[in-house]
């Protein structure tokens, strides 16, 4: 088709897509193709902005690799990663709502058994983690296969350092009753990566890089639905401007101090320690 023009050639887009053979492909592209054009139209999109959008995402692929996905933080960043997580984990209510995934989640974490302490190591105050999973009706989820992780108090993963161990890192099972418990470290917030080109986007948006202080979840039980969740710390000044949008006010516990004596475990701390206690309702699967 020749001699295409401003008011054409979506259309004519379109219709090189007419004889692809999956129809999801075909229905997904045929709206992207439309909202793009759409856009372009909206904004009257320069040749020098669209140019500077491809460094753009040129500098987000060349940043990503094995230990930083920056696409991930550009998606989390725009709501994206959020609203998708939302339109695929609709729960009937009094389960535990999901939240974002986010890019810190890695393979192979070490198994630990209840009662262990997962830090290994990792900077913070001591936390004793405790609580329950059952389902909707209340029955217990034995052996629920529970991954945590979480950053340190310097806000770093693991997997950000130089050195390959894992920490503040682990898998563990539920007990018979459906509850678990596990010492790691407070929770505290923490800045994305924004040394990057979605750190630019922000900052000349006038948006702060911070997220609230949080443990990841995710949970697994045959007959249940995977749950990807956070649990947030009550009082935390970035809960209303997570910078990835993924707070739910469910969501949000109340981590106890306490001052140095007796710890949850029988054991005795010479410092200040704090408690937290959640449980989780899982949705059967269908």
């Amino acid at each position: 088709m020749r001699n295409l023009d401003e008011h054409t050639i979506t259309e004519a887009v379109l219709a090189r897509h007419g004889d692809a053979p999956d129809p999801r492909l075909k229905e997904v592209m045929t709206s992207l193709v439309r909202h793009l054009h759409a856009f372009a139209r909206e904004v009257q999109l320069t040749e020098a902005e669209w140019e500077a959008g491809i460094r753009f995402l040129t500098e987000v692929g060349h940043l990503t690799d094995a230990k930083r996905q920056e696409f991930i933080l550009l998606s989390d960043t725009l709501g994206l990663s959020m609203l998708v997580t939302a339109m695929a984990n609709r729960k009937p209510a009094g389960c535990t709502e999901a939240t974002v995934f986010g890019p810190f989640f890695v393979e192979g974490a070490p198994v630990h058994h209840n009662g262990d302490d997962v830090a290994n190591g990792a900077s913070g105050e001591p936390c004793f983690v405790s609580g329950r999973i059952t389902g909707l009706d209340g029955e217990p989820v034995p052996n629920a296969e529970i991954e945590v992780w979480q950053a340190d108090s310097e806000g770093f993963y693991d997997v950000q350092r130089e050195d390959a161990s894992h920490r503040a890192r682990a898998r563990l099972h539920s007990l018979p009753d459906g509850r678990y418990h596990f010492r790691s470290i407070v929770a505290e917030p923490y800045p994305i990566p924004h040394d990057g080109p979605v750190g630019k986007m922000l900052a000349a948006l006038g948006r702060h890089p911070w997220r609230p202080a949080h443990l990841h979840f995710m949970i697994t039980a045959p007959g249940y639905e995977r749950l990807v969740t956070h649990v947030f710390r009550d009082g935390d000044r970035y809960l209303d401007s997570d910078a990835v949008f993924g707070v739910r006010s469910s969501l949000i516990a109340q981590w106890i101090h306490h001052g140095k004596g007796a710890a949850p475990d029988g054991t005795h701390l010479d410092t200040p320690f704090s408690t937290l206690e959640f449980d989780f309702v899982l949705n059967r699967s269908s």
